[in-house]
């Protein structure tokens, strides 16, 4: 049987390039080599589009973070929908087909990426690809307009506020008693970024203005967000095939011990204070709703693929903090460890995504 040829798309212009370096390292050591031939494709800090060696061990998390180096490669996509075939210049200025892709696997994380951007590329050209498509990823990408279109489908979500420099510079008193109303404290992260980027727990009034400039490096638009009380934990979506209603995994719970949250640090850096324990211990009743949740907001942002829901379980019940369309894909990341805890290894996992990627009607 012929192999599907996979172009992996990862790195990008984003603060994540390094944690979407790392998931390719994931995914190039663990996809079966059997059914596929794999094109890793780099994209620079730079933007530019590079073809990388098939080394799982370039791209892992160790001391130095991983990054895409400009090997002085660039890779072109086809000039239409007539071909899927991708071609490559060397650094002399050599000219070489690459093949025709079968399918895009961009595990790329924030902007430029993961928000609708690249998913734009790919439909121009015809290529089908994985994941959620452009609608779903700008959404999802974006905190305030993901909250809005929960919020609209009677879905719960932690209070928050938006603002832009323009209000910040205009009127200060006026954000600061928007802060002061949701109660402190207060979270305060970029509108459009991941992995807990430019976010800042602020706990008095004091500390606002410092942690809206760090958000504000970021993104143009910055959420001040109620901080909940409650157990912090996720699920793992993908999307159903023919068709099919999605499918929730168990979930997986962040058990904070000895950092003020789920940060960078803690989540890539195994920075000590944080334990992932999957499965969670929830009620039958408790992971039924929450993964009837999960499913009725990733088809509240037009979702596909996959995704993962972030909760937290409060005393008046669950409340959804994110939907995070392409999550952290790493072996020791919550959403392969959720579904390996439902009975799918990390190489059926990627199968599945491919298989969804292929099959999806944009």
């Amino acid at each position: 049987m012929a192999k599907t040829t996979v172009a992996l798309l990862f790195g990008g212009r984003s603060s994540e390039h390094s944690i979407s370096c790392a998931t390719a390292g994931g995914v190039l050591e663990a996809i079966d080599r059997e059914k596929y031939d794999v094109i890793p494709i780099g994209i620079t800090r730079e933007g530019a589009f590079t073809l990388q060696p098939d080394d799982a061990s370039l791209f892992q998390l160790k001391t130095e973070l991983p990054v895409v180096v400009d090997n002085g490669t660039r890779v072109q996509w086809p000039t239409s929908t007539l071909s899927r075939e991708l071609t490559v210049t060397d650094a002399t200025g050599a000219v070489s087909s690459l093949g025709e892709v079968d399918v895009a696997f961009p595990i790329l994380h924030g902007p430029f990426g993961e928000d609708g951007t690249v998913q734009g590329l790919l439909e121009l050209v015809g290529i089908p690809y994985v994941g959620a498509g452009i609608l779903a990823s700008a959404a999802g990408m974006d905190k305030h307009f993901t909250k809005s279109l929960l919020q609209h489908s009677g879905i719960a979500v932690a209070p928050w506020k938006t603002i832009t420099p323009r209000d910040w510079e205009g009127d200060r008193e006026a954000v600061e008693a928007a802060a002061d109303a949701l109660g402190w404290p207060v979270f305060v992260k970029p509108a459009r970024a991941g992995s807990s980027v430019g976010v800042t727990r602020v706990t008095s009034p004091e500390g606002l203005a410092d942690a809206i400039a760090i958000a504000f490096a970021e993104d143009s638009r910055v959420l001040i967000e109620q901080a909940l009380v409650g157990r912090e934990v996720e699920c793992g979506v993908l999307g159903g095939r023919d068709g099919q209603a999605p499918r929730v995994s168990v979930a997986g719970e962040i058990v904070v011990s000895g950092r003020e949250f789920y940060d960078f640090e803690a989540k890539y850096l195994d920075a000590p204070g944080i334990d992932l324990v999957c499965p969670a211990a929830l009620s039958a009743d408790e992971l039924a709703e929450m993964q009837d949740l999960a499913a009725r907001a990733f088809d509240a942002i037009g979702g596909a693929g996959l995704a993962r829901v972030d909760f937290f379980l409060t005393a008046d019940g669950f409340v959804i903090n994110e939907v995070n369309t392409m999550p952290g894909f790493t072996p020791i990341s919550m959403f392969p460890k959720c579904w390996m805890a439902s009975g799918l290894s990390y190489p059926e996992l990627i199968d599945e995504l491919i298989i969804l990627g292929r099959e999806t009607v944009r």
